[in-house]
């Protein structure tokens, strides 16, 4: 079965890096359950499934920096678009408030929206990648909303 591209970013985005928030996906079905310790919900849809976590149809949903798409994300970047400042993005992530003092810095340098941009279409590669290699089928249109579907 495929699933929707849009579904897996969805979970994807509620992962914490803290690992407050869990996501699992079942492979064949679709569906994304959420484990949370913050929040009074277990679930995305359904109560998980006795056994899941043995289960070899149901996934872990990977934090950010896992994929690449936290501290390295930034240096990237950095490296692109303000190779001028470089050395000072590299020495904030080795400090607390790093995030915040990137953003910051993006938004004095007018870049900011160069910055969502570019994290934008590094997530989607790095879902899309994760999701090739752990074998998980994707679709970019929603069930009936092919050309076929009479819309």
């Amino acid at each position: 079965m495929a699933i929707l591209f849009d579904d897996v970013l969805t979970a994807f985005e509620l992962v914490s890096d803290d690992g407050s928030n869990e996501v699992l996906l079942c492979r064949r079905t679709g569906r994304a359950y959420l484990r949370s310790e913050a929040a009074d919900i277990d679930e995305i849809g359904d109560e998980l499934p006795d056994g899941a976590e043995d289960d070899p149809n149901y996934i872990a949903i990977p934090r950010k920096h896992t994929l690449g798409l936290g501290k390295a994300l930034a240096l990237d970047f950095a490296a692109e678009f303000l190779p001028g400042d470089f050395d000072d993005v590299r020495y904030m992530f080795s400090r607390r408030g790093a995030y915040r003092n990137f953003r910051e810095l993006v938004t004095r340098r007018k870049v900011i929206e160069r910055w969502y941009d570019f994290q934008s279409k590094a997530t989607d590669r790095a879902v899309r990648q994760w999701c090739e290699l752990n074998e998980i089928d994707l679709t970019d249109e929603p069930p009936g909303a092919g050309p076929d579907s009479g819309s």
